[in-house]
């Protein structure tokens, strides 16, 4: 692996309170353009007026727009996903309830937080009506036709995942992500599509990894299609306190999603999560994911047999100055480089960051 460029803040609002960007997913709009989308314009992890941003960038990654508001709830809208088929650009997001985030305020504050920023969170929860949270509490997309010049309403998903849906070599656009659920623990994850309503209905369920320990969390998956058809799933796994785990575990459908493999885990037991993963031009598929154990970081592991076997772990960053990081994502240059962009919370602020590398 080669450095080409070193890592850099491509998307910030440091100078404002406003500062906390995360969770963000980069794809390729045309031969010129990139897009990233991300939630942003935060006070923090857990924030009521985040809101999903996208910024361009018209030569490849070297400069980018300012981040503009594309889905803005009342409520907490979070990730940042994208799936681009020719004008039409589909990106998604999800938001926690109302309950949720008091409650989290309350733990804030009962760990000993006197930010104000926890009383200015809470004065914008009371103004938060019942028909509002009815309205948009959920896994929430846009889209756009006209190649994200302008989106449309706001619609509802079934399930929701960070990097978002993905197109098909036969034109339909299959999502992979969890059944929302408020609490987001008892859910499943599932395969649904877009159907000419441009609605997505589920067609089908993928199994749970877990180990010998059981009782593991499955969800932020992230898919993508093989040379021959069939469809490979990377799942974060994870589970507290005994036995802990943050890993990645595979599963692969070869009939349409009708049914999977039983899930495998792929890297070490604790070697971070969550996936992305992406097909480079000289066909090796590159995972990349987040260290948030020593050595903070982005990593990545290469296979060259369509997911069967992996390489040793690829260290692109282990600089990060503590676990709030992640959720990477990689994109190919016109001269077969990669930009990753993943969030790193810094002292002051959390910007989304970019870095570019060679196989």
């Amino acid at each position: 692996m080669t450095i080409i460029e070193n890592k850099r803040n491509i998307i910030e609002n440091k100078d404002s309170i406003f500062s906390y960007f995360g969770w963000p997913t980069v794809a390729r709009i045309n031969e010129s353009t990139l897009a990233v989308v991300c939630s942003g314009y935060r006070l923090r992890h857990v924030c009521p007026f985040g809101k999903l941003v996208i910024s361009y960038s018209y030569d490849e990654g070297k400069t980018w727009t300012k981040p503009a508001p594309v889905i803005d709830t009342p409520l907490d809208d979070r990730d940042g996903g994208i799936c681009v088929d020719g004008k039409r650009i589909i990106v998604t997001s999800f938001n926690n309830d109302i309950s949720f985030q008091r409650d989290n305020i309350k733990k804030c504050i009962a760990g000993g937080d006197t930010s104000k920023r926890l009383e200015l969170m809470s004065a914008y929860l009371n103004n938060v009506t019942e028909e509002e949270c009815e309205k948009f509490l959920g896994s929430t997309y846009k889209i756009s036709h006209d190649g994200g010049i302008t989106f449309g309403d706001v619609k509802k998903c079934p399930i929701s995942s960070p990097h978002g849906p993905m197109k098909l070599k036969d034109g339909r656009i299959l999502y992979v992500g969890k059944e929302f659920a408020p609490s987001g623990v008892y859910s499943r994850i599932a395969c649904a599509v877009l159907d000419k309503d441009e609605n997505f209905d589920i067609i089908s369920y993928v199994p749970e990894g877990t180990d010998e320990y059981g009782n593991c969390l499955n969800c932020e998956p992230h898919a993508l299609e093989l040379d021959d058809g069939s469809i490979l799933v990377a799942i974060r796994v994870q589970r507290y306190r005994e036995h802990p785990m943050f890993t990645v575990f595979l599963t692969k459908s070869t009939d349409g999603c009708k049914t999977f493999s039983d899930p495998y885990r792929v890297i070490g037991t604790n070697a971070g999560s969550p996936p992305h993963l992406m097909k480079h031009s000289s066909g090796k598929i590159i995972m990349t994911y987040a260290r948030r154990a020593d050595n903070y970081g982005i990593r990545a592991i290469v296979s060259e047999d369509n997911g069967n076997t992996w390489s040793d772990e690829i260290i692109i960053t282990d600089d990060a100055p503590g676990a709030d990081l992640g959720y990477p994502s990689t994109v190919e240059r016109s001269d077969n480089s990669l930009v990753t962009v993943w969030y790193e919370r810094e002292e002051n602020h959390s910007p989304i960051k970019q870095i570019v590398w060679k196989l």
